[in-house]
């Protein structure tokens, strides 16, 4: 049967308060169901305490809906709704419990221990009982989980097979079929042993109990006769004890006078013989094996099947209209005498004998399944429940027999009448109890427990290694809150580790270096060891010790930047102090230690957004020092300037005949908001800061660090500051390329025109342009070659770039480059051009030219693409820059 065919539970809606109410008052019986589901791995205590904790956390948290149709059950199968959802969930729990853990699996709730209940120093556990509860405990061990389950159900809860299919198939098992053929493998070992007593074949060697052949389930014998249930179609139709002399085969239902069968075979008629076969209706006399029709005589055998009525000699299961002394075989309902094996109606005789059924009672002769209203000889067969007489024997799975009968599953058992069995055999009692009846014990009663103490030398062990630890703790945590440089002093610096010396003084604000404001005049040098301290909060020791101790330990909450090559390590020594003031909201402290500049930051309002700057500065000169930024904020930027800068402007190197706008600054030599092109999204503006110091004018521009760029125009061995009018208007059309070395640690950029070139087409003269960016760390430097045609408005294109490469500096001074053009005709050209140097050019690939001298000019097609080379003076062959 598959799970999906299944009728759904009539569990009906449940709420909160039902489902309660029954989980209080049947919760003896939902512990001891989570007990004997749980694996007996987890230990006895463990499992006692999961149990209970299964149990108390099955309550729905809101209404549970059902379904609207209730379907009918069988009585063994009804239960109250709220019962019934409690122990569902019960039971997905505890089948949940019993999963092992794996490594890549998410875990699951009920696979931990449990919080609640928990017991403290004792160990819990269920009464010791006997050697059939142990027995009985290993065998479910050796279950899965969804057997146990299956097991507990029909034994413990009385569930019909189907329910528990589906109350297993709720529960989340994928095959709860398997679950119960596990539970009918541990039925079957829990039927007694078969013992000799008197009227068995040991006691009676010419009685013979044959096993059938296909669809066969047992044979029973009689004194002197021999009856044997053959062929596909006897099912379960046990052979009636035949009388002195005869014999009858069970088959299908005999008439009365040839003893033919309508179903299943023949029977051969014996004087004197009388049988069960199987069929579904069928009535046969003295002589005939079969089932028997209402009309049948008082003596009629009763064959397997759904009706049928027999005599004291025959295995059928009779209707109730049969005569007092009917016979019942194996099936839903029959009567039969003593000596017949029936499930007899309550509307049988007296002496009706009980067949296989669900239960019954039995006289001295029968054993049945008969129901409880049958007479008191009625015969007691294979069944769930059921009593039987001395002389009979059925297979159940509980019940009682007499000493002269046995049966085991799938067999039949013999006394002097004759029996026959299903599924287990019968036992008198004096056999040990089954497993079904030992789930009651006190063994597995997890509500009914006795406490030991746990081990109470590895618990003293335990909590000594506590207190220990615990100590420990405390006076870790007194040394870190002893009074000095802790977390509170040093705002949102991590904790302090390293105590020496040279680090506690590189940390104290009265250790930093302050430069008077007249040095800078008599000094040998300008750069940023001759700057002033000032701003209005240099004399704040708490600020400067904050910003010291972030400086050297940032905390997570610190937001840290360094341009590359920039080590952010602590301070050598103690700094020298540049600024200490309010710009923009935050309390900004500017510091210079040789090597670096250092901008620390934290907001006047509250304690979050402290942000921590790096730069490198080493050699810096004049110009290289002129100005620091003090703050960003809005898309403006502020600087710092250097007390030998006399004026400063703004100027647009996108519009290159614009007056500069002056830019005021305030005593301490910080200037107005400017707009910054660092972080503009567009090219519509490029604003730049024009100081003017001592020896003339300086253009600089903010690439998104703490230090900006020096612009330059002019070949790399004598470049000059971009400040003439030739060299604003070749900024003008190649500004905009910065925004390839932003953010890079630029030091200087240097801009100069390496070759002009007359067009083809009398286009006009395009110009050849070489941009180097260097870094303050003097590696990692940018090239770029950009090309110009003759409109003004058109900006450079981007013929090639390098980074690393030594071209278009000192060391290197020439460069060689080319780019795809249109000319105003149409037509597609190669053009390219060298710096002074080159004596030939050519390209080759999918164009091929050449020419003599630094420049060329060749056809191609729209998309070209081709290599280039140029050759010197010297004859060297040199690649174009890439």
């Amino acid at each position: 049967m598959s799970t999906q065919d299944l009728v759904p539970s009539p569990v009906g809606p449940v709420d909160v308060e039902q489902a309660e109410a029954a989980l209080v008052e049947r919760y003896p019986r939902l512990v001891r169901i989570a007990y004997l589901v749980l694996p007996p791995s987890l230990g006895r205590n463990r499992r006692v305490l999961t149990a209970h904790a299964l149990v108390q956390r099955s309550l729905p948290r809101r209404r549970v809906p059902g379904p609207a149709v209730p379907q009918p059950r069988a009585a063994e199968d009804a239960v109250d709704p709220g019962y019934a959802y409690v122990r569902g969930e019960v039971l997905r729990q505890a089948l949940v419990a019993g999963l092992p853990l794996r490594r890549l699996a998410l875990p699951r709730r009920a696979q931990f221990p449990p919080l609640l209940p928990h017991v403290w120093g004792l160990r819990l556990f269920p009464r010791v009982g006997g050697a059939d509860e142990l027995a009985l405990d290993q065998r479910l061990s050796r279950l899965s989980g969804p057997g146990r389950a299956a097991y507990v159900l029909r034994g413990l809860e009385r569930q019909g097979d189907p329910e528990v299919l589906r109350v297993l198939a709720a529960a989340g098992v994928e095959d709860p079929e398997s679950a119960l053929a596990e539970a009918d493998a541990v039925d079957a070992v829990d039927a007694p042993e078969t013992r000799g007593a008197p009227g068995t074949p040991a006691d009676h060697p010419e009685r013979v109990g044959e096993q059938p052949g296909p669809g066969g389930r047992g044979a029973t014998t009689g004194p002197t006769g021999t009856g044997t249930a053959t062929g596909p179609s006897a099912l379960g139709a046990g052979a009636g004890a035949g009388r002195p002399g005869g014999h009858g085969t069970g088959g299908g239902a005999g008439r009365p006078a040839d003893g033919t069968g309508s179903e299943g075979g023949e029977a051969e008629a014996v004087p004197g013989a009388r049988g069960g076969g199987r069929s579904t209706a069928g009535s046969g006399d003295p002589a005939g094996v079969g089932g028997g029709w209402p009309g049948a005589g008082p003596s009629a055998g009763g064959g397997g099947g759904r009706s049928g009525a027999g005599d004291p000699a025959g295995v059928g299961r009779g209707r109730p209209e049969a005569g007092p002394a009917a016979g019942g075989g194996a099936g839903r309902s029959g009567a039969g005498d003593p000596a017949g094996v029936s499930r007899g109606r309550p509307e049988a005789g007296p002496a009706a004998g009980g067949g296989a059924g669900r239960s019954g009672a039995g006289d001295p002769a029968g054993v049945s399944r008969g129901r409880p209203e049958a007479g008191p000889a009625a015969g007691g067969g294979a069944g769930r429940s059921g009593a039987g007489g001395p002389a009979g024997g059925g297979g159940t799975r509980s019940g009682a027999g007499a000493p002269a009968g046995f049966g085991g599953p799938g067999s039949g058992g013999g006394g002097p009448a004759g029996g026959g069995g299903l599924r287990a055999g019968v036992f008198d009692p004096g056999l040990r109890r089954s497993g079904v009846a030992l789930l009651e014990s006190d063994e597995f009663d997890p509500c009914a427990l006795q406490a030991r103490p746990t081990d109470l030398m590895r618990r003293r062990q335990h909590v000594r290694a506590v207190v220990v630890g615990v100590v420990a703790l405390l006076v870790c945590g007194a040394l870190l809150g002893l009074p000095g440089d802790g977390w509170g002093r040093n705002g949102a610096a991590a904790p302090s580790y390293a105590r020496n010396p040279a680090a506690e003084a590189a940390l104290d604000p009265a250790a930093l270096k302050r430069v008077p404001p007249a040095v800078w005049p008599v000094s040998t040098r300008q750069d940023f060891s001759v700057w002033p301290a000032r701003g209005g909060l240099t004399g704040d020791r708490a600020l400067l010790r904050r910003a010291l101790a972030v400086w050297a330990r940032p905390g997570t909450s610190v937001h840290s930047s360094a341009t590359p090559g920039t080590p952010v390590g602590p301070p050598m020594g103690p700094p020298q102090l540049l600024f200490a003031g309010v710009v923009d909201g935050a309390r900004v402290v500017l510091l210079h230690d040789g090597l670096r500049a250092v901008r620390y930051a934290e907001p006047v309002e509250g304690t979050a957004g402290t942000a921590l700057d790096f730069a490198r500065t080493d050699g810096a000169d004049t110009v290289g020092s002129a100005a620091l930024v003090v703050s960003r904020a809005a898309g403006n930027v502020r600087y710092l300037t250097a007390p030998w800068v006399q004026e400063t402007v703004v100027r647009d190197l996108l519009v290159p005949g614009k007056d500069p706008l002056p830019l005021p600054r305030d005593a301490a030599g910080v200037t107005e908001p400017m707009t910054s092109p660092a972080l503009a999204q567009g090219c519509t503006r490029w604003n730049t800061l024009e100081v003017l110091d001592g020896s003339g004018r300086r253009l600089l521009t903010d690439l998104g660090e703490l230090t900006p760029a020096r612009l330059l125009w002019g070949p790399p061995a004598a470049p000059a500051d971009a400040t003439g009018a030739e060299a604003r208007g070749a900024w003008a059309r190649t500004a905009c390329q910065l925004t390839a070395v932003r953010a890079h640690g630029v030091r200087s950029v240097n801009a100069w025109r390496f070759a002009r070139q007359a067009l083809p087409e009398g286009a006009g003269h395009g110009t050849w342009l070489c941009t180097r960016a260097e870094t303050w760390r003097g590696t990692g430097s940018r090239v770029l070659a950009q090309f110009l045609v003759p409109s003004p408005a058109v900006p450079a294109a981007l013929a090639a770039r390098s980074e690393g490469s030594p071209a278009c500096g000192v060391r290197e001074p020439r460069v060689l480059a080319g780019v795809l053009w249109q000319a105003p005709g149409g037509g597609w050209y190669v053009l390219a051009a060298g710096s002074a140097g080159f004596t030939a050019l050519e390209v080759s690939g999918g164009v091929k030219g050449r020419s003599d001298g630094p420049v060329l000019a060749v056809r191609a097609a729209a998309g070209a693409r081709a290599d280039l080379g140029g050759t010197l003076a010297d004859g060297t062959r040199v690649g174009a820059l890439r």
